[in-house]
């Protein structure tokens, strides 16, 4: 048998399991002896259930315990266990002496050191645990991929989690509710919530949606109010910019009157969206608002109305338009808070919302400059932060394309350096899938990776404004303008109040003039102008427009005026598929190069 090397350091694959008692510290305030007491009873038939699936105990720490097991499945089945056997050890124990379990799986690499284990696999784990609700499990990816169909319990995807100390997101998903396996169901919980220590904000905005009051008083509508709230929180949890606490724990409020800010609190979220469904004759009306539960102050309301037989579709409709409306709404409640903040206890994350505000003031270049400096501000306190880099190679790639840059051709660089620098980082994050398609695609001509780029960013996130406005701009290259409108049309939907509708505008100018709809076109293309006045791209389709319909004065007059803007512009560029002018099929670029002569442009 080949001898071990010295000095080698021995490793495996195994399932890491890590346990504590949630309210640990205040059961022994209540009762120190009866609680240590106690935890040494159930830890007899916890400890049983562990040999019994094949699990070792690696070691315990107060009252938390550290375990390893040869097989990921045999390690879910029996964290399963262990809280069906707990909720049913609990039974006729009053809620605030009651010993509840958070449990967190991982499949991972470890390091082993005589009894104990070591490395990213154990700490993954522990964090895992720490995010689990008291009475829950919650595991990684790598452990879902593997239990998935295999063990009897379903589990919510919560999408990606940055996790203390964790260099990188990990996804995560929590054993779903299921009273027959005993897992602890939300009225377990509820009181228990009540005494917990404030939970600490995650670092991106964090919001919660409370199960809809029914107005109605008809208990039937209760399955629809109860629906809502699915609907809406799956979508919202789907943004990759929000922490979305999971419908069970926000369904623990279900039926109270509640105070926001506890709730908050309780909840460990900035921002919580309450509302209400109430039944007439065979009308359904629904309401909403989101509040910022530091200030008090509503950030958001909406009503909406339908017919009681088209109940699924309006609940679609709703969770759509809500989904729309909240993410904007955050992201600006998000930037008027960290502008109150001194620059010394700015974080990198908002250097990044300072910076995506002044992004998002497309009009002028000192802003833009701004943007710029502040996201190279937040990628200097954290290189590893993809968005950051994905949005400064599109405040790049605008400052070149307005004509303000002093030198276009090292910006052009930066941007694509900037677009892959990210996509190596996050690609499973649709927000950097979609900023790194607009700089490959507007800097380096890349309009099929791009394309695909945006629509995985869209399979992702189906409510991501960006992929589907810039999205739209990639099909316009590609000759797929319908596909292009509808993409449009759907962003527009989605977020009617969204800044970066302006661009949808601009492409549905484009769009429309390509499919001979030169009236549609202009009207698009004068209310983009309307919002950036001073852009280059919607000046051109506005000529092009102008001059289809007889408006060559009209045109002339606009070519006038980007001339000054953009003095560099030529009719032979357009056709070259990156920098500034378009270069979709050649059937296209020949009709706006006619346009551009009539105009008054250069060849």
């Amino acid at each position: 048998m080949e001898q071990e090397q010295p000095g080698r350091v021995g490793r495996r694959l195994a399932a890491i399991v890590a346990a504590d008692v949630a309210g640990y510290s205040r059961l022994m305030g209540l009762d120190e002896v009866g609680t240590a007491r106690t935890l040494r009873e159930h830890r007899k038939v916890t400890d049983a259930l562990v040999a019994k699936h094949g699990g070792r105990l690696v070691k315990t720490t107060g009252d938390g315990v550290l375990l390893e097991f040869p097989s990921v499945v045999d390690a879910v089945e029996c964290a399963v266990a262990v809280q069906a056997v707990m909720t049913q050890r609990n039974e006729g124990v009053p809620v605030d002496h009651r010993m509840l379990f958070r449990i967190g799986i991982n499949l991972g690499d470890i390091l082993i050191e005589g009894d104990d284990i070591l490395g990213d696999g154990v700490n993954i784990a522990a964090r895992l645990e720490g995010i689990a609700e008291p009475g829950g499990i919650c595991i990684s990816s790598h452990a879902y991929d593997h239990v998935r169909a295999k063990v009897a319990v379903e589990f919510t995807d919560l999408g990606e989690q940055r996790l203390k100390n964790i260099d990188r997101p990990v996804r995560v998903y929590a054993a779903k509710s299921r009273d027959h396996l005993g897992i602890a169901a939300p009225s377990v919980l509820s009181s228990h919530t009540e005494a917990k220590q404030p939970l600490p904000l995650p670092d991106k905005p964090s919001i919660a949606v409370l199960p809809f009051q029914n107005m109605s008083g008809d208990p039937e509508q209760e399955y629809f109010a109860d629906g809502m709230v699915e609907e809406i929180t799956t979508a919202l949890s789907r943004n990759k910019e929000l922490f979305v606490i999971a419908r069970n724990s926000s369904f623990t409020f279900k039926g109270k009157a509640v105070d926001i800010k506890q709730v908050a609190r309780d909840l460990g979220v900035r921002y919580v969206l309450e509302g209400s469904v109430r039944k007439s004759g065979n009308r359904i009306r629904i309401t909403g608002q989101l509040i910022d539960a530091a200030s008090g102050a509503h950030l958001w309301a909406d009503r909406y109305e339908g017919a009681l037989e088209d109940v699924f579709e309006l609940q679609d409709q709703v969770a759509v338009s809500v989904v729309g409306a909240i993410a904007p709404s955050v992201t600006r409640a998000e930037i008027e808070r960290v502008t109150r903040k001194p620059l010394s206890s700015l974080d990198a994350y908002d250097y990044w919302l300072r910076g995506r505000a002044a992004h998002l003031q497309f009009g002028a270049k000192e802003n833009i400059d701004r943007a710029i400096g502040l996201y190279e501000q937040a990628i200097r306190l954290d290189p590893q932060f993809a968005l950051a880099h994905g949005t400064l190679g599109t405040a790049l790639i605008l400052r070149k394309d307005c004509g303000w840059s002093k030198d276009p051709a090292a910006d052009t660089s930066r941007a694509v350096e900037c677009a892959r620098r990210a996509l190596s980082l996050g690609t499973n994050n649709p927000l950097v899938l979609a900023y790194s398609a607009i700089a490959l695609m507007q800097s380096a001509g890349e309009v099929e990776f791009a394309d695909s780029l945006f629509e995985e960013a869209i399979r992702l996130d189906p409510n991501g404004v960006p992929a589907w406005v810039w999205g739209a701009w990639t099909k316009i290259l590609l000759g797929d303008h319908r596909t292009a409108i509808k993409y449009c049309q759907h962003a527009l939907r989605l977020s009617p109040l969204d800044p970066r509708i302006l661009f949808a505008e601009q492409n549905l100018a484009y769009a429309h003039f390509f499919l001979g709809n030169y009236e549609e076109g202009r009207r698009f293309a004068t209310s983009h102008l309307h919002r950036f006045p001073n852009n280059p791209t919607g000046l051109r389709i506005t000529i092009a427009c102008n001059v289809l319909l007889g408006n060559v004065e009209a045109a002339k007059s606009l070519w006038r005026q980007l001339a000054v803007l953009s003095p560099t512009d030529r009719v032979s560029e357009t056709g070259k598929r990156s920098g500034r002018f378009y270069g979709g099929r050649p059937q296209d670029v020949t009709k706006l190069q006619e346009a551009y002569r009539i105009a008054g442009m250069p060849e």
